[in-house]
């Protein structure tokens, strides 16, 4: 039976190319959703469909809408895979660069190509909700004169033809990837598997050097904090949630240092533990 995979985004999106890379080997069936919120929702409606949902890009940072909807969803992470980024400039086949008027894409993957895109000061740049859509939406309407900014993937997809690959700016472009799940399922799936990472999530008092105490006992606990990223918690005015990673090597040190920084914390809530995913090159 094919696993069922949510992801924001079409096919020879970011997340669609991140699922099957996460999958290697294996058949999965993609669940196509609009947003991130319509993932979770498609989770909720069948227990046994696996998420995908980016949460941090080497350049853009962390994607701080995901971290929320996570927790609030009470699903686990599972895993992770971090995706080299990629992008082309597509067009309809036949189409010279010269030819090309205005380039369509998300705003992040424009921005990511600016070095690019100032070479080619005549053309018009818009603004689009995805980078797959975009070349979908060009092979679609037989557009002329328009290029996409996307992955090879979804130009080959949609029968568009690359002009220039490897046109983003900085080379060591990653997005990192969560795989999340129903809290049961995801018990089922990591029942005996091996595990070197955890996400965590507490908010702490609103006193002198709480933060410092927590750091200073998961570094007395040969725990390496891999991402910190706090988010203010609506409601309370200057009080923070702080989503956490941490890579450890010894399973019980880590369950005893959370022990030890539990009773410190407020809210504390562990959002998964899960083996460090593969990064692709």
């Amino acid at each position: 039976m094919k696993k069922k995979v949510a992801i924001q985004g079409i096919a020879g999106s970011y997340h669609d190319i991140a699922a099957h890379k996460y999958y290697e080997g294996e058949e999965i069936e993609i669940v196509a959703c609009e947003t991130f919120k319509d993932v979770i929702a498609e989770i909720k409606k069948d227990p046994s469909v696996i998420g995908l949902m980016a949460i941090e890009n080497t350049i853009a940072g962390s994607l701080l809408q995901n971290h929320e909807l996570i927790r609030q969803s009470n699903f686990r992470t599972i895993g992770e895979y971090k995706l080299r980024i990629s992008h082309s400039l597509a067009a309809l086949p036949g189409t010279s660069i010269h030819e090309i008027i205005e380039v369509d894409s998300h705003p992040i993957a424009l921005m990511q190509c600016m070095d690019f895109l100032d070479t080619l000061p005549e053309i018009k740049i818009v603004e689009k909700e995805d980078t797959a859509a975009s070349a979908q939406w060009i092979a679609e309407n037989q557009l002329k004169g328009h290029a996409a900014i996307c992955s090879r993937q979804a130009a080959e997809f949609y029968g568009l033809e690359t002009l220039s690959e490897g046109i983003e700016t900085n080379k060591r472009n990653f997005t990192r990837f969560l795989a999340i799940a129903d809290k049961w399922t995801a018990d089922e799936i990591m029942r005996g598997t091996e595990k070197n990472k955890a996400s965590l999530v507490f908010a702490l008092p609103h006193s002198v050097g709480s933060l410092s105490q927590v750091l200073s006992i998961l570094s007395f606990y040969d725990m390496n904090l891999s991402k910190i990223q706090s988010l203010p918690i609506v409601g309370r005015e200057w009080q923070y949630l702080f989503y956490t990673d941490l890579t450890f090597n010894d399973y019980m040190r880590y369950k005893q240092a959370l022990d030890a920084v539990i009773p410190l914390t407020k809210d504390f809530t562990v959002l998964g533990e899960y083996a460090e995913g593969k990064q692709s090159v």
